[in-house]
């Protein structure tokens, strides 16, 4: 038979009280930024004690009831809350004036309930720790008022770990500061729900589901039962209104991560439920449109604000929600362009347009990147579920749900379509310069099926050599230390393959890391053979375009191709040319020619 488990009764004591604790709308938030730590043998009689580290000391050698150790949680968590964690020049005297005040905080606000050892009344009024403590310097403390210390009569209950200087709960915010102001929040969000329960919206101020009815959860709920356009997007997505979280991304009133799905909604920004429906359907259009991986080696800023000129002009037109009073990105004169024309016309006057300020702040994308977010965690198939969600949306929508824009309508059939391979898209710029070659034929050369008839003449067709006169374009090729070679296998092996398909024999190669080399004019099956990484330092272009554009021996009219990892200065190219950059890249300035992005 089985021996069974002995029954942990300090467990099922203490269990309860936590939970208490992590439910309260004060305490809970606090909770989840320390450590309770139970020890079998407590170096200080007692419940528990804390200190600056975040650590919270419980011993499993006391019995108390549920509630008493919820009074004893609450007790330290007002500890870090109030930050009592300060030098003193009688430490115990300070210990005892704090833990006065949380005794009269907790009684009046009819908290949990005190153990006995902790029921300890101040024997003056005061409106602060430091009064208590001042007036405290003449008197001489008794076991009574000792009796106040969750640690029990004699002993401290706080405790500084780091002497001399603050401790940083993370890089430009000490602790004073993280725990400071969640409290506040969680005093202002305490207050919200003690409201809600007056008004008969929650049934206690404990009751999660009714606390999380805020203005922008309810606009979730809207798209998701109310407007199929983006419900499929919105029942993907989660919100977070945690006001640590916002301050922490620097994020001032919303933003949106499609590697997450999660959407951001900062309280402070004190939102309506109209304008929590216009910013939400912002950040769930920026997602089904694809607009981060359409920058395509853009300005990310500058193009995350035109898409929102063209996003803001959208919803205006077809009355989602209302905009929010502060001063978004709305201009009538815009109205009918696509995000890349407003794009083009912005990048004529960068002073300007990054001084502007999206829905996140000024100078700050509100689409997250994956560098962006702390707690990033790559899914699978991201691409192919948004653009899946937008479109089913718009076959619901299109049954009578109101007006949809003629160019949102456009971008969303466009992303029906699969995305064209940058390879297909190489190949249709190169054929705006090589026309097919009209074949003709020729004696001059036996077939090889003549050796089995001889007395048969018989002709094969060659590309006229006339029309192979000047079908050539240069390839100036980036071969510094950054460089993979397997990028560049990639790259080469496209370029080599379109070049043979097209009868171009040659091609002009100019490789070029610190200074620039000739290696002559080279059949596209040979360029790979020839590349050599230099890793000479920093890569300079310019030199490799100009040797080109001045070549004697090189056509007029011949395009260049740029092939780089975009770790490279800034560079013009008065010819016809294009630029193949690997995925993820991005040029730190706007070329004059196409950017191709090959994975």
């Amino acid at each position: 038979m089985p021996k069974q488990k002995k029954k942990d009764i300090w467990l099922e004591q203490f269990q309860p009280g936590y939970d208490m604790v992590e439910r309260h709308p004060i305490f809970g938030p606090l909770l989840r930024y320390v450590h309770v730590n139970p020890v079998e043998n407590a170096q200080k009689k007692g419940a528990a004690c804390c200190g600056d580290h975040g650590y919270i000391t419980v011993s499993r050698k006391m019995r108390l009831a549920p509630e008493e150790w919820a009074y004893v949680l609450a007790h330290c968590l007002l500890h870090y809350g109030l930050w009592h964690f300060e030098q003193k020049a009688d430490p115990v005297k300070w210990n005892v004036a704090c833990d006065m005040y949380i005794a009269k905080f907790l009684a009046d606000a009819k908290l949990f309930r005190a153990p006995e050892f902790m029921r300890i009344q101040p024997p003056y009024p005061a409106d602060s720790e430091e009064e208590l403590y001042r007036r405290m310097q003449d008197f001489t403390l008794t076991d009574e008022l000792h009796g106040g210390f969750s640690t029990g009569s004699g002993f401290m209950d706080f405790e500084l770990a780091a002497q001399g200087g603050p401790r940083y709960y993370r890089r430009g915010v000490n602790a004073k500061q993280h725990y400071t102001n969640i409290f506040a929040d969680a005093l202002t969000n305490a207050v919200s729900a003690a409201v809600g329960v007056a008004a008969g919206r929650l049934t206690s101020i404990t009751d999660r589901e009714g606390l999380a009815a805020t203005p922008a959860e309810k606009a979730r709920r809207w798209f998701i039962s109310s407007y199929p356009l983006l419900g499929a997007l919105a029942t993907s997505f989660k919100v977070i209104e945690d006001p640590d979280i916002c301050r922490r991304e620097e994020i001032s009133t919303a933003a949106i991560s499609e590697a997450t799905q999660t959407i951001f909604i900062s309280p402070g920004a004190g939102l309506t439920q109209e304008e929590c429906r216009f910013v939400m359907a912002h950040e769930f259009l920026h997602v089904g449109l694809r607009h981060q991986s359409r920058c395509q080696g853009r300005d990310p800023y500058l193009w995350n604000v035109a898409c929102d000129y063209v996003i803001n002009g959208w919803l205006t037109q077809m009355g989602v929600g209302e905009m929010p009073k502060m001063e978004l990105l709305y201009d009538p004169d815009f109205a009918g362009m696509s995000a890349e024309t407003i794009y083009d016309n912005i990048v004529k006057d960068i002073r300007k347009f990054r001084k502007l300020a999206t829905l996140r702040g000024k100078g700050l994308s509100d689409i997250l990147g994956e560098g962006d977010i702390r707690f990033y965690k790559a899914p699978v198939g991201l691409d192919d579920f948004y653009r899946r969600a937008i479109s089913e949306g718009f076959e619901y929508h299109k049954a009578g749900r109101g007006l949809v824009p003629a160019g949102l309508e456009e971008e969303i059939q466009a992303l029906y379509r699969d995305p064209i391979p940058w390879d297909v898209e190489l190949a249709r710029w190169f054929d705006n310069f090589f026309a097919p070659i009209e074949k003709k034929r020729t004696y001059s050369r036996a077939s090889r099926r003549q050796s089995s008839t001889p007395d048969i003449v018989r002709p094969r067709t060659v590309p006229d050599s006339d029309a192979l006169e000047g079908r050539t374009f240069g390839v100036v090729i980036d071969t510094s230390g950054s460089m993979d070679r397997y990028m560049l296998a990639v790259a080469l092996g496209s370029v080599a393959s379109y070049a043979d398909s097209r009868d171009v024999p040659y091609a002009r190669v100019i490789f070029c890391d610190a200074v620039a080399y000739d290696a002559g004019y080279l059949a596209p099956d040979a360029i790979m053979g020839r590349v050599q990484i230099k890793g000479r330092g920093g890569t300079v272009l310019q030199p490799g375009i100009d040797f080109l554009e001045k070549s004697p021996d090189f056509p007029k009219d011949g395009p260049v191709l740029i092939i780089t990892d975009a770790y490279c200065d800034h560079f013009t190219c008065r010819r016809d040319h294009a630029v193949l950059i690997p995925k993820g890249a991005k040029l730190p300035f706007r070329p004059g020619g196409p950017v191709f992005v090959f994975e």
